[in-house]
């Protein structure tokens, strides 16, 4: 089995808010997240699919396609983006944390990725120097 990875980049903003929630518990559980005029982050999204080598191309997929299903399906929707109100597959009831966003994406790519003949193998979204979240799919 071998694996490829492409990395692809993009900016958004969000705000991580219960609405139930008194702006104090917001600020105490969220700290700068709950800013209330949104915040932004570089975000980086690593995509590793698997497979085997095709015998003539010795491509697992062509890396110039799987660019284009990233972009595409995921971070053109995501690029310059307000990740609370602007991107159709987040739901609004659902906080968009580096960890629900991985999951969201794996489910936007992963039907593209198969169509090529390849496995989605893994991603890691990266929000900031410290903070990343890694996603193998559901076990």
């Amino acid at each position: 089995m071998v694996y490829l990875t492409r990395i692809e980049r993009f900016n958004a903003a969000h705000k991580l808010w219960v609405t139930e929630w008194s702006d104090e518990k917001n600020v105490e559980i969220f700290g700068k997240c709950s800013n209330k005029n949104w915040h932004g982050h570089n975000y980086k999204l690593y995509v590793t699919v698997k497979g085997k080598p095709h015998p003539l191309t010795g491509f697992i997929i062509d890396a110039k396609k799987l660019g284009k299903i990233i972009r595409d399906t995921v971070t053109d929707k995501l690029d310059h983006s307000n990740l609370n109100l602007d991107v159709d597959f987040i739901p609004q009831h659902l906080q968009p944390t580096t960890e629900n966003l991985v999951i969201l994406i794996w489910q936007q790519l992963e039907p593209h990725i198969l169509a090529e003949g390849a496995q989605l193998h893994y991603l890691k979204l990266v929000e900031t120097e410290t903070i990343y979240a890694e996603y193998y799919g559901e076990a």
